[in-house]
């Protein structure tokens, strides 16, 4: 019997030895790859965040340690799926090579992921990808969005944002005509651009919504309105931002929009979406009801 305890508990760490070796030779494969998307990272602000997923998936993995199942056996019907679907991605690249750097990363991103969770199938075992499904889930935001994505995102939020915009300046009562995405106050004239579309923000705001909602909250239902709550958010933020220079514009200078407070001003509007954030997250984790409650012990007579 202590024989098989022991066999028991080495089981788990060997087949993670066994993944961690198939991971680092996936990496080898894939370091052309690999490497090009870091260096586009690197560079390019929208998808700066893709450089720290990797080893936030590597964190949270590393938190489910003490969980992991004893017995997990291999689950090689969805290792072969997703060994089939990562050569369907590399074959669409090779066939199809995309021109664009973000294009052309984006293929190769999703086969390699879909190998590694293949290999994660194949050497872990169903069980133990079940208790990992959330750290591996998160390795798709290494994928960057493709220039057509981008654009169109980009749009969305420019509209919605100088929407949001209009009502505040409609509210305040300060003379303006709204033109589509152009603002024209009376000493100037604003334009939402799609520098100022939020976009960077909204996709980090995003990504800390599902990791709170994984570590916070139990309800499905209440995990998807935290992360819904992004979008209305970034569209509050964002106008409230352009009205924010609206009104610096023509109370304080229009040199304002030389200043600070308009070409770095991002991190602090994001900080005070952050407020309604939290206060949501907060609501909603008090609104559950926990798994286990204590029952009161019986009391004798």
């Amino acid at each position: 019997m202590p024989d098989e305890i022991e066999k028991n508990k080495s089981r788990p760490n060997a087949q993670i030895r066994k993944f961690v070796l198939a991971a680092v030779v996936l990496s080898l494969g894939f370091s052309l790859s690999l490497w090009k998307l870091a260096s586009f990272a690197l560079h390019d602000e929208l998808f700066s965040y893709i450089l720290l997923i990797p080893f936030t998936s590597v964190y949270l993995a590393r938190l489910q340690a003490k969980k992991l199942p004893a017995l997990s056996l291999s689950g090689k019907t969805w290792a072969n799926i997703f060994f089939i679907a990562g050569l369907a991605a590399l074959a669409a690249h090779f066939l199809k090579p995309a021109t664009a750097v973000a294009d052309s990363l984006v293929l190769p991103t999703l086969a390699f992921i879909l190998f590694l969770t293949g290999a994660g199938f194949l050497f872990l075992g169903g069980a133990m990808m079940r208790a990992l499904a959330f750290p591996f889930a998160l390795l798709v935001f290494m994928i960057p969005f493709s220039n057509a994505m981008r654009d169109g995102i980009e749009t969305w939020l420019q509209h919605g944002s100088a929407a949001v915009a209009g009502w505040m300046f409609a509210a305040s009562g300060l003379p303006v005509f709204h033109d589509d995405l152009l603002f024209h106050l009376p000493s100037v004239t604003l334009q939402v651009a799609p520098e100022c579309s939020g976009i960077h923000s909204t996709l980090v705001l995003f990504i800390v919504s599902l990791v709170a909602a994984h570590f916070f909250l139990k309800s499905p239902w209440k995990c998807v309105v935290l992360c819904l709550a992004v979008i209305p958010l970034a569209l509050l933020r964002n106008g409230f931002r352009v009205f924010v220079l609206g009104e610096l514009c023509e109370h304080i200078s229009p040199a304002i929009l030389d200043s600070p407070i308009h070409h770095h001003g991002g991190p602090l509007f994001f900080a005070l979406s952050l407020l309604p954030f939290s206060l949501l997250l907060y609501f909603l984790m008090k609104s559950e009801r926990p798994k286990n409650p204590e029952i009161p012990p019986a009391t004798q007579d």
